[in-house]
C-alpha cells in the first residue's frame, strides 16, 4: 500500500479510537446515572481485555508513529520525539501487566499518557496557529509542518492525542473492574436473601415448636 492508503488507514483507526473513547464516557456517565443493568454488562465485556486494548493501542501508535518516520519518510519535530517518548514505553509496560493482569500498572501508565496528551494538544493547536513562537521547533524539523491533514480535523498529533486519551480510558476501565467490590451489590442482595431466609426459616420453626 502506498502512503496515501497507509496515512488513511491511520486516520480511520483515529476515528475508531474517538468513538471508542466517546462510548467509554458514555457507559460511566450512564453508570452514575442509575443505569446499573445496562452499563453492569458493558463494563463485565469489556473489563477483561482492557488492558490488552489499551496494549494494542500503544502498540499500533508506535508501528505507526515509525511507518511515517522510516517509510513514508516525515521528518519528527522535536514535539513528535517528545510524544513518542511517552507512548513507546507504553507498549512493554502494558503487555507486561496485560499478561500478569494487572489493573495496578494505571499508576504508572496513566502518568505518561496524561504527559503525552499534553503535549499532543500543544503540538495541535501549534500546527493550527503556527504564528506562534515554540522553543521546541527548528529549521530543520519544524513542528507547524503538516505531514497529515484527513477529514478536516486528524493530523498526526491528534492521532498521537486520540491513542493517549483511549488508553487512558481503558486503564480506567480496567481499574474499575478488577476492583474487590465490583460485585458488591450481587454478594450484598445474595446475603440479604439469605439472611431473610433465615430469619424466616426461624419464624417457622418458632411458630410449629410453639404450643
Amino acid at each position: 500500500m502506498n502512503v496515501e492508503t497507509m496515512t488513511t488507514l491511520f486516520a480511520l483507526l483515529t476515528v475508531v479510537a474517538n468513538i471508542a473513547t466517546i462510548g467509554i464516557a458514555v457507559i460511566a456517565v450512564a453508570d452514575r446515572d442509575g443505569f446499573g443493568g445496562l452499563t453492569r454488562s458493558a463494563w463485565a465485556t469489556l473489563g477483561p481485555s482492557a488492558l490488552w486494548l489499551a496494549f494494542a493501542v500503544a502498540l499500533t501508535a508506535t508501528l505507526g508513529s515509525l511507518y511515517l518516520s522510516e517509510v513514508a519518510h516525515f521528518v519528527p519535530c522535536k514535539l513528535c520525539w517528545y510524544q513518542r517518548i511517552a507512548m513507546y514505553p507504553l507498549v512493554p509496560i502494558l503487555l507486561v501487566a496485560a499478561l500478569k493482569r494487572d489493573a495496578g500498572v494505571w499508576r504508572y501508565a496513566a502518568p505518561l499518557a496524561a504527559i503525552g496528551s499534553a503535549i499532543s494538544i500543544y503540538h495541535y493547536q501549534l500546527e493550527r496557529f503556527p504564528n506562534q513562537t515554540s522553543v521546541s521547533c527548528t529549521l530543520e524539523a519544524p513542528c507547524t509542518v503538516v505531514w497529515i491533514w484527513k477529514f478536516h480535523y486528524i493530523s498526526i498529533p491528534f492521532m498521537a492525542l486520540s491513542g493517549f486519551v483511549l488508553i487512558a480510558a481503558l486503564l480506567l476501565v480496567a481499574r474499575a473492574t478488577s476492583r474487590p467490590d465490583a460485585d458488591t451489590d450481587t454478594d450484598t442482595d445474595a446475603d440479604t436473601d439469605t439472611a431473610g431466609d433465615g430469619v424466616t426459616l426461624g419464624e417457622h420453626s418458632g411458630a410449629t415448636d410453639a404450643p
